[in-house]
């Protein structure tokens, strides 16, 4: 298909604390979009200070899809953001205005551009075979007999790499398909829309660095603790749960738990999301076609509005 002929969608990317939400709120007030968001900590309900949520009179003048929709003892996957990122697409659309898909969770940015490869999930019984096959005549064995049915797989693993051997059979087995293949059939559908993505990058990562470390201290000021407090009351959590790994809820976890000082916890956590926004740039920055946009420009948002144009009005 024609490029050209396709419907417009916008991606808008960037690291914590890049200032994406601001521009987002004010990007609804000069086009015909709709927000859907990108992130795999809003999709919680009430876990509102530590995932930086927008506040309530923020959503009520741009409302955002896919923010408090589970519950913090539930999972989301990359997966279920596709399903559900598709279909908003689509909807919103379909009344005439374009999604601006906006946020930081890069994997999710992938799924929905790339697709998922429809690998099996793992199968216990199965697994309990292949671990006997592996004790009775060596992982080698297992590795010949890769290589007999996914010859590609086989030929990129170590003989002696036990986990991944066992990982590419156990898929085979399965599927009936070899692994190689699977990957290979990956959605490789392109995705229908003509994608205009922007990415927020920081001119300088230190005045990025300090706005992460003013935030966290803002959180503990506005209550973090006490959010998590209330959440380990009103839902029966723990600390493995995925919300509860998310920045921030961890280190308040340990400070709970007696096992860090408050130190400790403003000092962590302002780690723990400085790694996470580089995380956020060393993926933003390896990714090909997309318009890299200073974050820290006072002019950003009309910077944004000028790129945007161009699709809107096309």
């Amino acid at each position: 298909m024609n490029k050209r002929a396709l419907p417009p969608a916008i991606f808008l990317m960037g690291p914590t604390a890049g200032g994406k939400t601001g521009v987002a709120v004010e990007l609804v007030h000069r086009l015909p979009v709709e927000l859907i968001s990108v992130d795999s900590a809003l999709v919680f309900r009430d876990m509102n200070i530590g995932t930086a949520k927008p506040d309530p009179a923020t959503l009520a003048r741009a409302p955002h899809h896919l923010i408090d929709i589970i519950a913090p003892t539930e999972a989301y996957s990359a997966a279920a953001f596709r399903h559900d990122a598709l279909r908003l697409m689509a909807d919103i659309t379909a009344r005439g205005k374009i999604p601006l898909l906006v946020g930081g969770t890069m994997l999710y940015f992938k799924a929905l551009r790339e697709g998922l490869s429809p690998l099996p999930q793992a199968d216990a019984a199965l697994r309990a075979e292949l671990d006997a096959e592996i004790a009775q005549h060596g992982i080698e064995y297992l590795h010949a007999k890769l290589a007999e049915v996914d010859p590609e797989t086989a030929a990129r693993l170590h003989a002696t790499d036990t986990q991944r051997i066992q990982r590419a059979m156990e898929i085979y087995r399965l599927s009936g398909q070899p692994m190689s293949l699977l990957i290979q059939q990956q959605e490789q559908n392109p995705l229908p829309y003509d994608i205009l993505p922007i990415a927020l990058l920081p001119s300088d990562r230190a005045v990025l660095h300090q706005r992460i470390a003013t935030r966290f201290a803002d959180m503990l000021k506005q209550g973090l603790l006490d959010e998590l407090r209330g959440l380990r009351k009103q839902y029966p959590l723990h600390r493995d749960m995925t919300s509860m790994r998310c920045v921030g809820y961890r280190q308040a976890w340990e400070f709970l738990e007696g096992e860090i000082t408050e130190a400790e916890l403003l000092e962590k956590g302002i780690a723990a999301t400085r790694q996470l926004a580089k995380r956020q740039l060393t993926w933003l920055r390896s990714t090909p076609d997309i318009i890299e946009l200073d974050c820290l420009a006072p002019n950003l948002e009309k910077t944004v509005l000028d790129n945007l144009r161009q699709i809107v009005i096309a």
